[in-house]
């Protein structure tokens, strides 16, 4: 998988990210976000609107979240956690990542998903009950990956639509759903390759020493429970699950 993904060292990346709810009567909630890879472990996500600015980072093992100015207590979100098979083109890193997931990678199989063959990493077909990652038989791309946890909501993310170009591929619409409900998307706009960045975009102690650390509040685990329900509502639902 790591190998068919291409040989880009570098990735920008313009999405439009849309947060859905279950009301017919609100129109989903759409950000604007610009991501940046350097592979095969350092990445940036920045989302920037009138009402939320949010940037969160990760470099080589580290990661950090700031909102609207201020440093999150919770570092990274399960929904950061898409990135994970775009990013890590290590075979080693990868491995390490989804262990750490929870998917064994140990246990394969080979399933079906929506009419195709598929191999299914970290569970035995057809359980989907256990984190686990789906890739395309014939390709190796991800097709799915479902992320399960005791405490929370089962959360599948489906990587959909692939496209090339200068000899590297990524998904142009990406797909989450929470027990079943689709509750977000990724619709990609533009991807640049190779293009040069500032090192310091990625400097996590440069951005702890710019932002302060946000104040926990007495309700923060009650937040966290709800917040796969609440999301898709409000912006205000959207900065809840990162604190």
């Amino acid at each position: 998988m790591t190998q068919n993904l291409g040989k880009g060292k570098r990735l920008l990346v313009t999405q439009k990210l849309v947060l859905l709810n279950d009301n017919p009567n609100k129109n989903p909630v759409e950000l604007s976000e610009t991501l940046k890879y350097i592979f095969p472990n350092t990445f940036r996500s920045d989302i920037l609107s009138e009402n939320i600015q949010r940037i969160h980072i990760l470099s080589r093992g580290r990661a950090l979240t700031v909102i609207d100015g201020k440093t999150s207590d919770e570092v990274e979100s399960r929904y950061d956690h898409y990135k994970d098979l775009l990013l890590f083109r290590s075979r080693e890193m990868l491995q390490e990542r989804l262990s750490h997931l929870g998917v064994d990678p140990k246990v394969s199989s080979l399933g079906r998903f929506q009419g195709k063959p598929a191999y299914v990493l970290g569970a035995q077909y057809p359980d989907d009950t256990v984190p686990q990652v789906w890739l395309d038989k014939n390709t190796f791309r991800p097709l799915r990956w479902i992320i399960t946890s005791h405490t929370q909501q089962r959360l599948e993310v489906r990587y959909l639509q692939w496209h090339t170009l200068k000899n590297t591929w990524y998904p142009m619409h990406i797909e989450f759903f929470a027990d079943g409900n689709l509750v977000r998307e990724i619709h990609v706009e533009n991807i640049k390759v190779n293009p040069s960045f500032p090192k310091n975009l990625f400097d996590i102690e440069d951005l702890k020493s710019r932002y302060p650390q946000s104040e926990p509040t007495a309700s923060s685990g009650q937040e966290k429970k709800e917040s796969l329900n609440e999301i898709q509502k409000t912006i205000e639902d959207f900065k809840k699950i990162y604190k």
